[in-house]
């Protein structure tokens, strides 16, 4: 027999090296995804971003549902249903019973999905748990429930999604606002100004009182107090006219832009001038 061989202890971090210990998977999906999400908003069809990329079409639309911007009738009806059976059932499971009730492949199934496997939220999730493309097309889907059939629970379920998203009054002031929650963790019903320190809260009350006055939807009203003489109808008003609800006069939206420019314009000058600052003290 042979001479045994001494045991030599293996190294830390060792093992089958990578063949190509660059290449990252998932980086080049983050960049696959921000390309077609770029073409995607500049018109372009699958089949041209996927010859553009050299992707199949069924990839580029894949990469487009997760960023979550691409949107169709067949997509929707796949998460939906998807997302009721994933409340019960595991990963693999929930894709075959979404194929069978919906008499699609399994393959289909999962081309209409996300490449989050395993992690998917449902329309319900918080916020905080979905990417920023997903809250975008929630808002977008909401939205547009609302301008169809403008009812109390669709609009509070645009204001919910709004929360923390910047607007602008009449006059062009930027404001947020929050809803908080109470003891038995629901949403109360008011909606905290954050324009000012100690800015009172805005109730619903007043908020469904303007949406009562709104005679069709997309029309063009003149001022804030035309949808009721209310305390914080200004800011109704932004809202309103954010979600689609109203429109404005051409004057108000050049006022809205025309403060934005100044603002910008005036970061130039401050930053100019910190330049000419600086080079003096050299």
């Amino acid at each position: 027999m042979g001479k045994k061989r001494a045991y030599k202890s293996r190294k830390s971090g060792g093992g089958r090296k990578k063949l190509k210990p660059e290449y990252d998977a998932g980086k080049n999906l983050k960049e696959q995804m921000e390309s077609a999400v770029a073409l995607y908003d500049s018109e372009m069809s699958l089949q041209a971003i996927g010859e553009e990329l050299g992707l199949n079409p069924i990839k580029v639309r894949k990469l487009l549902i997760t960023a979550g911007v691409y949107e169709s009738e067949v997509a929707e009806k796949v998460k939906n249903t998807f997302e009721e059976y994933r409340e019960t059932k595991d990963y693999k499971t929930s894709i075959l019973s979404t194929a069978t009730v919906l008499g699609l492949s399994k393959a289909s199934v999962t081309s209409y999905l996300p490449y989050e496997k395993g992690v998917y939220f449902p329309n319900t999730a918080e916020k905080e748990k979905i990417s920023v493309g997903a809250e975008r097309q929630r808002r977008y889907r909401a939205v547009r429930k609302l301008r169809t059939e403008p009812t109390e629970e669709h609009l509070w379920e645009v204001v919910l999604l709004y929360a923390g998203v910047r607007f602008k009054t009449y006059s062009g002031l930027p404001f947020t606002y929050e809803i908080r929650k109470g003891r038995n963790g629901q949403y109360t019903k008011e909606l905290w100004i954050d324009r000012r320190e100690n800015s009172k809260s805005l109730a619903w009350s007043s908020v469904l009182l303007a949406l009562g006055n709104i005679k069709k939807v997309g029309e063009v009203v003149e001022r804030p107090k035309a949808l009721s003489d209310i305390r914080g109808v200004i800011y109704i008003y932004g809202m309103f006219y954010r979600f689609g609800l109203i429109d404005v006069p051409k004057e108000v939206k050049e006022k809205k832009n025309d403060r934005g420019n100044k603002k910008q314009k005036k970061g130039r000058e401050d930053m100019l001038e910190e330049n000419i600052k600086f080079f003096r003290r050299l």
